[in-house]
């Protein structure tokens, strides 16, 4: 059984697939994070990431593992790095990329062929997975996202103004919405959630009910 989450950063989508992976026995995968390990690795490498042969030749030499709660590129752990402002910004031309989405939707299925898993990002219900059992599209109010999103740096060490996080944020937003290659829409049969005045328990409780009435 597959089951999405979709919505923009700072919904609370990645608490809340892997709680609601943990109640349901079923296996996580964050999606957000291998479009970022491509794009760390662009960085690292010095390319231009608009270039699409760039890209692909990049690719030739990926290797990507995600163990539980971690993303190893090449053999090493860069779990904390994919989370930079840098590398937020730089995932967004690697997002738009078609090489490099054909080669993540592709890993994406084989790794849920055959697993019962929740999978979290902004098209799993509408591109990579559109026969999923449940589907959930996740929001929250723009300056509660940016507060999280300050809040999850800030424990790691990175005091960044939160002025430039929510204006980071909105521009990602608008890419996201507005891109032509698959634009981070509700599914059709999503069901949507606003995160904005309710716990992260609250939020797994509702999708937890979802998940096991359809089981049944």
């Amino acid at each position: 059984m597959i089951v999405t989450i979709d919505g923009p950063a700072g919904a609370g989508k990645s608490s809340a697939a892997k709680s609601l992976a943990q109640r349901l026995g079923f296996e996580y995968l964050d999606t957000g994070a291998m479009y970022r390990a491509v794009a760390l690795s662009g960085l690292r490498a010095g390319i231009d990431l608009r270039s699409q042969e760039s890209l692909t030749e990049l690719l030739t030499t990926f290797r990507l593992e995600m163990p539980t709660g971690r993303v190893v590129v090449n053999g090493q752990d860069v779990t904390g790095q994919i989370r930079s402002l840098e590398v937020t910004a730089a995932s967004g031309p690697v997002a738009d990329s078609p090489a490099v989405r054909r080669r993540l939707v592709a890993m994406q299925r084989a790794i849920a062929a055959g697993r019962s898993m929740v999978c979290e990002g902004r098209d799993q219900g509408t591109i990579v997975f559109p026969d999923a059992a449940c589907k959930f599209f996740l929001v929250a109010e723009p300056v509660e996202r940016a507060r999280r999103r300050q809040r999850e740096m800030l424990a790691r060490g990175e005091n960044v103004p939160w002025e430039e996080i929510l204006r980071a944020q909105e521009a990602r937003d608008r890419r996201d919405a507005l891109r032509d290659l698959a634009p981070m829409v509700p599914a059709a049969d999503a069901i949507q959630l606003d995160s904005t005045h309710l716990s992260p328990e609250q939020i797994v409780d509702r999708m937890e009910q979802e998940v096991r009435r359809r089981m049944c």
